[in-house]
């Protein structure tokens, strides 16, 4: 790592090990309010309580001297449903202080919608008029088109599975093609929550494929959550879409946050692919392409991806802010830990912000 790597890293991970050794007074401590991990919900209440508690107060201390970032946090908003690689749940403290003043926004736009939880935040805070969700993994976008049309049914589904959960029918529940738009959400939030590490990976076949998680008493989900959902999402468009069709479709004064597969930070990083097809480095600057095309056209933009060498050259020209982020979903329990990550907004963005400001 070279001398400015460091120099990062250390930065980045200086509040988050603070945070991590006062996670013992979390009785006498007030955080952010974050609600439940996303990224390890199924573990027991007093580990998942400790992870938040440590998580929050980092997250509290990152934005001690930025009120608008904790007022916009503070604000309540509806909790993600899924748990998903890279999700940007505990996040939203930094990533709020990018976001536009409230009322300004007509549509916004997510063309790679994963747990949706910027949705969700962005939702509360800024009021966009109009809303568009896009993501080409189908599976995916059919759970949030259920959850939209027919919550009541996917909770009735959840709840049946809850009764009926333990390996063997983890197991034939991967191997199930349900034909109904409810059967399929419910299916993918049971299996979502209950697999290991809470990841979403599928063969070339496109069958779920990640194993079993020995979770003592999974949570599937929580009812009021799922419901809330369901009202943030009344009369957004969710479809199934690639993000380059954005050139044909947004338009000046468009909000798009971008939040692709992450270039991996080494040979040995974590899969960057949820679907069938890779997202890899041509993709990459495929993507890039696009951002300086929005930007062009009068977009606010803001992208977040990981901090590596290609990232930073291909977004050079614009505002590169660095945020820490603690990453859970790993393999190697030694590989889970604080990192940097980093966001990227255009000219019409950043100038919105320091009028907020």
């Amino acid at each position: 790592m070279t001398a400015r790597g460091r120099q990062r890293h250390s930065r980045c991970s200086a509040l988050l090990g603070l945070a991590t050794d006062f996670a013992f007074f979390a009785p006498f401590l007030r955080c952010i309010s974050m609600g439940d991990s996303f990224l390890m919900p199924a573990v027991s209440a007093n580990l998942v309580a400790k992870t938040e508690t440590a998580t929050q107060l980092s997250l509290a201390l990152a934005a001690a001297e930025r009120p608008t970032a904790k007022a916009a946090v503070e604000v309540s908003y509806s909790r993600p449903f899924l748990k998903w690689a890279g999700g940007k749940t505990q996040l939203l403290p930094q990533l709020a202080r990018f976001y536009p003043p409230k009322g300004s926004i007509k549509r916004y736009f997510e063309p790679f919608l994963g747990s949706g939880a910027v949705f969700f935040h962005f939702k509360a805070v800024v009021g966009p008029r109009q809303a568009i969700l896009w993501d080409n993994n189908r599976e995916l976008i059919e759970t949030f088109q259920a959850v939209q049309q027919e919550v009541g049914q996917v909770i009735k589904l959840l709840k049946k599975y809850q009764k009926q959960h333990n390996k063997d029918f983890f197991l034939s529940m991967r191997t199930k093609s349900p034909s109904s738009l409810a059967a399929k959400a419910a299916r993918l939030i049971y299996l979502n929550k209950t697999c290991f590490n809470g990841l979403y990976r599928v063969n070339s076949r496109g069958i779920f494929n990640v194993p079993f998680g020995r979770y003592t008493n999974p949570g599937l989900f929580n009812e009021e959550w799922l419901r809330g959902a369901a009202e943030a999402l009344a009369g957004v468009r969710i479809e199934p879409r690639d993000f380059r069709l954005l050139e044909l479709q947004a338009k000046k004064g468009d909000f798009i946050y971008f939040d692709p597969p992450y270039h991996p930070r080494s040979t040995t990083s974590d899969f960057t692919a949820y679907t069938r097809d890779s997202f890899g480095e041509e993709d990459q600057r495929e993507l890039a392409r696009v951002y300086r095309a929005l930007d062009k056209r009068g977009c606010f933009l803001m992208l977040s991806n990981s901090d590596t060498p290609l990232i930073r050259e291909l977004y050079k020209d614009f505002q590169i802010q660095e945020v820490s982020a603690r990453r859970f979903i790993n393999s190697k329990a030694d590989r889970r830990g604080p990192i940097c990550e980093l966001v990227v907004l255009n000219k019409k963005l950043a100038e919105a912000n320091r009028a907020k400001s």
